[in-house]
């Protein structure tokens, strides 16, 4: 099952490609390949992050739809507990499906015996004498039976096809009752209505329809319950290749964050410092923010600063006593919320006079912007 873990992972992931994306442009000036070539390698992550983002997809709009097939399965933070049971459920419901495939062996049989028993009624009525065996075609000189008739059919062969164990038996009782069935047809086709063997026939037939219909409640309920138990089973074969989904992307999401952690740790190292006049810029910047971008400013310094209180009441910033990362991080979020909230200069210093198009060119990255924060924020909550 895909835990809450996965999915916050996930938005980790993303957060943590646009961290890198946004110190990029930080790095220390005079070697375009190798900027480029980390750009490339950041890119080349996006394109293996959003393949797994939509398989995360798939795998929770399954278990989601299979939530409301079951009211009573757990949701949001129990989702964690169901996924500390991942390995005890599967052999559990493997118990359960060969225990139910046991008791549904058991009423086919019980059900087979009770055909067998009309069957066996019919077989030995003083009329049944013509239907035992085969038609002697030859014998009785029936040049055109073959002509007529498509597929013949008597009592020792359903008899035979009953006792069957090399899996060429019938599957149900509805395959048997079919053909004691074609045994009467086939004689009333081929006969005169007026002959004997067509009257033999036609009195037989009601007979073993009067008592086919008390056995029929019984086989209608037990294909019904077979229908949902096979229902049930498709389900559980589509968990158990999900759940093996689910595990797997867990494994890949772990190994993608620690290269992406590598690649943040590498990118932090080669970045240039900011000039005196850019954190000037920069402080000037984050007074001009609304209380919502503030908070998520805070946030992002303290992810490197675990001393550092973003949600107290009063809180004091030194831009100076900031990491580069933190500093280039805050430039481009700081950046970015200016441009939604429209306050006129940015943090470059030019001015935004809320033209359509310099926001509508700018939307991809409000929107990276208000994810990195958002998933910033759950971060610091998990630690």
């Amino acid at each position: 099952m895909v835990s809450l873990f996965d999915s916050l992972q996930m938005e980790t992931i993303n957060a943590t490609i646009e961290d890198i994306r946004n110190v990029v442009p930080g790095m220390a000036e005079g070697n375009t390949n190798e900027l480029e070539g980390f750009k490339h390698r950041v890119d080349d992550i996006f394109t293996k992050v959003d393949k797994l983002e939509r398989r995360v997809n798939e795998v929770e709009q399954f278990y989601l739809a299979a939530s409301k097939k079951q009211p009573n399965t757990p949701e949001g933070g129990s989702m964690v507990k169901e996924h500390d049971k991942e390995k005890r459920i599967p052999s559990i419901k493997k118990q359960q499906r060969e225990a139910a495939c046991r008791e549904a062996s058991k009423r086919m049989h019980e059900l087979m015996r009770q055909f067998g028993t009309i069957l066996r009624q019919i077989t030995q009525d003083k009329w049944a004498w013509p239907f035992r065996q085969p038609v002697d075609v030859e014998g009785l000189g029936l040049q055109d039976y073959y002509e007529v008739i498509d597929r013949p059919m008597d009592f020792s062969t359903i008899r035979n096809q009953i006792e069957a164990k090399d899996g060429t038996g019938y599957k149900n009782v509805r395959e048997i009752c079919a053909d004691v069935r074609l045994v009467f047809e086939n004689a009333m086709k081929y006969n005169d209505e007026k002959s004997d063997v067509h009257m033999m026939a036609k009195t037989l037939s009601e007979k073993f329809e009067e008592k086919w219909l008390q056995l029929l409640p019984k086989v209608s309920d037990e294909e019904k319950r077979q229908e949902e138990e096979e229902a049930e089973a498709k389900l559980a074969a589509q968990e158990a290749a999900h759940a093996k989904t689910a595990r797997d992307l867990s494994n890949e999401l772990y190994e993608l964050d620690t290269h992406l952690e590598e690649l943040r740790e590498m990118l932090v190292q080669k970045c240039r410092k900011m000039s005196n006049e850019e954190k000037r810029k920069l402080g000037v910047a984050l007074s001009r923010l609304s209380p919502e971008h503030l908070s998520r400013a805070l946030e992002i310094v303290a992810q490197n600063n675990p001393s550092f209180h973003a949600t107290a009441e009063v809180v004091e910033l030194d831009i100076d006593a900031q990491s580069e990362s933190t500093l280039w991080r805050l430039k481009f979020f700081v950046k970015d919320a200016l441009e939604i909230q429209g306050k006129g200069p940015s943090i470059d210093g030019n001015k935004n006079n809320g033209d359509t198009a310099t926001t509508t060119t700018s939307k991809q990255k409000r929107d990276v912007s208000d994810t990195t924060a958002k998933n910033a924020k759950k971060r610091c909550k998990k630690l």
